[in-house]
């Protein structure tokens, strides 16, 4: 196995792009975040564990948890380990008294259950390199990807027009809370 320089790093935000649905992992520190695209209910279990929302039945990463803890292993960190041909490769890293099991896992597993037991999340300084974007904080609710502009300059109507675009779609879809909130960003504009 190859030798693996990795990063500390978090689970900083789920955001719903273009391309779909992204958990963004951002190094400690550091003002780039790798989006890592999902499926929607990959998303929305990351969200809940994030967000501690109860649910009346155990989701599949609170089964395994439960599992785990029935057979004293704990979650010890999670590492997002490689990238190839755009498919990113993470692993657990579980203890079980003294001994370290390691599991081949998919990104959006590992990281619905670190969201859930708040273990570390490390991520290889190779992957950031490679498939970091800028990342700028908006809005409280809104997150912009910055994969072209490198200065994260956007004009005000260029941002107008996007906005409008968004809530056309928004509307057509009958998606309407998007619409509201999409609706307010304008106004704010």
């Amino acid at each position: 196995m190859k030798n693996i320089m990795l990063v500390e790093a978090e689970i900083w935000t789920v955001a719903r792009t273009d391309k779909g649905n992204a958990v963004l992992v951002k190094p400690v520190g550091s003002d780039r975040a790798v989006p890592i695209f999902i499926g929607q209910l990959e998303a929305q279990s990351i969200l809940f564990g994030l967000a501690s929302v109860p649910v009346p039945r155990p989701m599949t990463h609170d089964l395994f948890i439960s599992v785990l803890e029935k057979s004293n292993i704990a979650v010890e960190r999670v590492e997002i380990t490689d990238l190839k041909d755009r498919t990113f490769y993470s692993r657990l890293i579980l203890k079980q008294g003294l001994k370290r099991i390691v599991v081949d896992s998919r990104p959006s597993d590992s990281l619905g259950i670190a969201s859930r037991v708040h273990c570390p999340v490390y991520i290889a300084e190779s992957i950031v390199d490679e498939a970091g974007v800028a990342v700028n904080l908006i809005s409280d609710d809104e997150v912009q990807l910055n994969t072209e502009d490198p200065a994260g300059d956007t004009a005000p109507d260029d941002r107008r027009s996007q906005l409008e675009a968004e809530l056309q779609k928004a509307v057509d879809e009958e998606n309407y809370e998007e619409a509201a909130r999409i609706r307010d960003r304008l106004k704010d504009l």
